[in-house]
């Protein structure tokens, strides 16, 4: 009987798995648009945040769309809008902060866990079936003037992203959206941990231009404009960002 119990439970197991690698493997193949919610939360409980979070509408997330059109075009994806953003309602609770980079696995693995744990309890309903759930974090800038790395996971295609709750960063905020809903889709970073700088050639948007600095856009998984081998810019819009194609073929883009 416990032997009949074991085989069964590492049936399930496996099933689940590969269950899990098909998903993933369909969702890359691009047949049909993905379908991101946008869930706002006030992550400092400021009144600055909250009466921001109040005012979104989901027309300021339009860019995100173009931008991403736009770049699918350059690589003759056959879908004309292959994401598709749906503000939801406001969550109520933060979502669960990851560990350290220098934490141990098993409390990062921990943290993986909760965070999906987190993600399935808060999904309020959009009126479509979900790809991917983004928590947008937002904080007064007068309180936090520099935020904590965001972060996302292949794994359940969630995202955590710290975002300021001010007019005039909103077109950064979507750079930063835009990048870590990448994340969600096997793109991996293209910058130096270390210095932040972009990684030559994968990080650069043009890396065959004469001359080389400085350019003129930023590699989404990069996040930064290359304004000699040592320094870079952040970009301050989504005007001024590339997918390119070492982050394409990770998306399923370029085979």
């Amino acid at each position: 009987m416990i032997k009949t119990v074991r085989i069964f439970f590492w049936v399930v197991v496996v099933s689940a798995a590969l269950l899990q690698l098909w998903q993933e493997y369909e969702v890359l193949q691009w047949r049909h648009p993905l379908k991101v919610a946008l869930y706002p939360v006030n992550a400092d409980g400021s009144a600055t945040s909250a009466a921001y979070i109040a005012s979104l509408r989901a027309e300021d997330f339009e860019q995100l769309a173009a931008f991403f059109s736009r770049e699918a075009a350059k690589y003759q994806l056959p879908l004309r809008r292959p994401i598709t953003f749906y503000l939801g309602p406001e969550i109520h609770q933060v979502p669960p902060a990851p560990p350290a980079v220098s934490a141990p696995l098993h409390e990062i693995i921990l943290w993986s866990l909760q965070f999906r744990w987190f993600g399935w309890r808060h999904q309020p309903e959009v009126g479509v079936p979900l790809d991917i759930k983004l928590y947008l974090l937002y904080h007064d800038p007068a309180r936090q003037r520099h935020l904590r790395h965001s972060t996302a996971l292949h794994k359940g295609r969630i995202g955590r992203v710290n975002l300021f709750a001010e007019n005039s960063q909103h077109s950064v905020n979507a750079v930063i959206v835009a990048h870590e809903l990448l994340h969600t889709l096997s793109a991996t970073d293209k910058y130096d941990l270390n210095t932040h700088q972009p990684q030559f050639p994968q990080g650069y948007a043009e890396p065959y231009a004469q001359p080389l600095y400085p350019q003129s856009m930023a590699e989404l998984m990069a996040g930064q404009i290359p304004q000699s081998a040592q320094t870079s810019r952040m970009a301050k819009s989504l005007d001024e960002v590339v997918i390119g194609r070492p982050t394409a073929r990770e998306i399923g883009w370029l085979h």
